[in-house]
């Protein structure tokens, strides 16, 4: 690894990629451990109704099978019979599994076969014979939308008179889109891996997105103390939201160790990965009047979507409707509908990846009726400030956006009339959208320790699903210290270092990278207090005049190495710990990354097929720390956007209550022969308001815009407008 000045910035490999590549990071369920137990899962199949019998004998009668434990014979548990909350949870009662005798949905876990080895354990889950009262289920948004209540979001108030103005516009669109279900799907399945100390104390290896979210409800739920549960998720293969909240096969593996006081693992399979939070269906309504020069005087946006019987999740679905453009007369709504499955949960960019599906799609819609060029359409009605809120933006490019995506795309070749460009038989289509995602900043602690030989430990008790998290804190450690890249390691993936929130929402960087920045900070001031009592030459330097580089501080012509100075403190290490959170002058604003997304498609005349010939995303998005790392996110957000538009539903069978396509040969995603070729350019963006890195994370901002953009580029190709997503060839045809 080279070592550099400067490393925020530079487009740095992975610092976890050669433990990645040979099979040396372990994950959380390739924990190895003597005598370790594995638990199977046995689902419901039933949507609705009560267990009237359970008979195990079968499962228990097979040698190497240890227990079968289901709601009649479970341990006690502390908070099962209150309410207890996650960090991401919402309102309502959260799912508490092997709770009593009902049946929630179909795939509830209702049992847990404990054996010697997984294939026992699965063996044995087969021979469980479950006995079921049925009661009548439904699963169908569609057949009860009018039964929906309002969420419980915190809406913006209406804005205008946006009826009126609807009325009186010069031109008005009323259009309905819909979504379907998607699940997260990554790499790696749910697994938790509890090691039973000799002491009753837990480790427990769990995919997660925030070990202390899961540490405090292992605690709450089994009433332990802090310090008997430690939660390691040193590596997490993927998540996008679906590590977010503790899943089921983490209370069933505690309850199992706690039981039998061994150490037990519980894997989900790839089909019971459909069994817990998703993407919810949506209906959306969007209503635009516009003056005939394309200002838009009302903007009216009602998006109904899917919840369980037992907690309302709400994700941000219509906000975006009332600040991506300006618009005075702005009515939003919200409303649920609860059925009988699981609830959904937030899965990337939640909220926005499906809202600005309707918003964008309905801009394309109003663009082609006053024969105005899309672009041009959104550069009448720019924001300058965030109606929403009524406060300006500490800073947006997306002016830029629009004109460095539009001319690397070459989108002024473009014919608007539909059914006008083609290659052969391929009719090609050139559609866009814009992208916004709030920049968000929560509290975080770091510790920096450096110890006698110049070696840099920073820690936080952040997770790295796959972003490189790993990689940009070292950057911002190095930067941030003066300590080459080289001599930093950061830690991360355990309940016991200092506090972090939740990895999501794309706010790692912005609330971890500045409690990492002003950690080393702090020590560096414990540095220089350290050179000025030993080192006469130092003896009179003030902060600013220090120069912190290369391990090394040095004043004019004096030099000495941090490694000396460690030495010289007196201490093993020298270390500084601080709790970061969001700079006061942030609330005086509004802080958002933005994105416009310029997409071409060929989409063949006889048999309907689409295929996205090219994408360029323009990116906004402040200060970006790792380049390399940053363009990987907007590749893998513009894949997904692509399986939105045209692959990814999760299936439903409403006559039984459950996902039919549950596994990856059925469940549609992008493969590498689905995607063409993909630009990626960030617009220079300085943003002194937003945090001190001046950076506002990545995670989901790629995503947002970009299932819009490709059903506008079809339409633009075809003449026929889809709003029922996936945009699957049965649709065009």
């Amino acid at each position: 690894m080279n070592t550099l000045t400067k490393p925020m910035g530079q487009p740095l490999d992975r610092v976890d990629g050669r433990l990645k590549v040979t099979g040396q990071a372990r994950y959380a369920g390739e924990y190895p451990e003597e005598g370790l137990l594995h638990g199977s899962v046995v689902s419901s199949s039933i949507a609705n109704g009560r267990v009237v019998s359970i008979d195990a004998s079968r499962a228990l009668a097979l040698p190497g099978v240890i227990a079968v434990i289901d709601h009649t014979n479970r341990p006690k548990i502390a908070s099962y019979d209150e309410s207890y909350d996650d960090a991401d949870s919402a309102e309502g009662s959260p799912f508490r599994p092997l709770y009593n005798d009902r049946v929630l949905y179909s795939g509830q876990p209702l049992a847990l076969v404990v054996a010697d080895n997984l294939e026992l354990a699965r063996y044995a889950g087969s021979l469980v014979k479950i006995e079921y009262e049925i009661q009548p289920h439904q699963t169908d948004l569609l057949t009860l939308q009018d039964e929906a209540h309002p969420a419980p979001a915190e809406l913006p108030e209406p804005r205008g008179n946006f009826q009126a103005e609807f009325a009186g516009a010069a031109l008005s669109l009323d259009l309905n889109y819909s979504t379907p279900i998607e699940h997260h799907n990554p790499m790696e399945p749910h697994a938790s891996t509890v090691l039973f100390q000799a002491d009753d104390s837990l480790h427990i290896h769990d995919k997660t997105q925030g070990p202390q979210n899961c540490q405090s409800y292992v605690q709450k739920v089994f009433g332990l103390e802090k310090q008997q549960v430690r939660i390691f998720a040193a590596y997490v293969g993927g998540a996008f939201g679906s590590g977010l909240r503790p899943q089921y096969q983490l209370p069933l593996a505690v309850m199992a160790a706690l039981h039998l006081k061994r150490s037990v693992r519980v894997t989900l399979t790839r089909q019971q990965m459909f069994t817990f939070g998703y993407r919810p269906r949506t209906l959306q309504r969007l209503q635009l009047g516009a003056a005939a020069n394309g200002r838009l005087l009302a903007v009216g946006h009602t998006a109904i979507g899917q919840t369980s019987r037992f907690e309302d999740f709400t994700e941000h679905v219509v906000e975006w409707s009332g600040m991506l453009y300006h618009c005075d007369n702005v009515q939003l709504t919200y409303k649920l509908v609860p059925l009988d499955v699981f609830t959904p949960l937030d899965m990337r960019a939640p909220g926005a990846a499906l809202g600005l599906i309707g918003l964008e799609c309905a801009m394309d819609e109003l663009a082609c009726a006053l024969a105005i060029d899309p672009v041009q359409l959104r550069l009448v009605n720019y924001a300058e400030r965030n109606q929403n809120e009524d406060k300006p933006y500490s800073s947006k490019e997306l002016r830029e956006c629009y004109a460095q995506g539009a001319k690397r795309f070459g989108w002024d070749q473009r014919d608007p009339e539909p059914r006008s460009m083609r290659q052969g038989h391929q009719l090609v289509g050139w559609g866009m959208a814009g992208g916004v995602w709030e920049a968000m900043q929560q509290k975080a602690s770091a510790k920096a320790s450096l110890d006698q030989n110049g070696k840099l430990t920073v820690s936080s008790a952040t997770t790295d699903i796959g972003t490189g998290t790993y990689t940009v804190m070292t950057q911002i450690a190095a930067q941030a210290s003066g300590v080459a890249v080289e001599n930093v390691t950061f830690v991360l993936g355990d309940s016991s270092l200092p506090t972090a929130p939740l990895q999501g929402g794309s706010f790692t960087v912005s609330s971890v990278g500045t409690a990492v920045q002003q950690a080393c900070e702090a020590l560096k001031e414990k540095l220089l207090a350290v050179a000025r009592q030993t080192s006469p030459a130092f003896s009179a330097v003030t902060s600013e005049q220090a120069v912190f580089e290369d391990g090394m501080l040095t004043f004019a012509d004096a030099r000495i190495a941090l490694a000396e100075l460690a030495r010289n403190s007196g201490e093993e290490k020298l270390e500084a710990q601080v709790d970061a959170e969001p700079d006061k002058k942030r609330e005086a604003y509004a802080t958002a990354t933005h994105s416009a997304v310029f997409v071409e498609v060929l989409v063949d005349e006889h048999l309907g097929t689409v295929k996205v010939n090219r994408v360029v995303s323009a990116i906004a998005a402040g200060r970006v720390v790792n380049p390399k790392m940053a363009r990987s996110q907007i590749l893998g957000g513009v894949v997904w956007g692509v399986g939105m538009a045209l692959h990814e539903e999760t299936q439903t069978d409403h006559t039984l209550g459950r996902h039919m396509n549950h596994s990856l040969a059925e469940y549609h995603i992008p493969v590498n022969a689905d995607i063409g070729d993909i630009d990626v350019l960030f617009v220079e963006e300085h943003d002194e308001i937003v945090n001190a890195l001046g950076s506002k994370g990545v995670g989901e901002i790629g995503i947002v815009g970009v299932a819009a953009a490709v059903a506008n580029a079809i339409y633009h190709a075809t003449g026929k407008r889809v709003r029922d997503f996936p945009i699957t060839l049965d649709k065009l045809l």
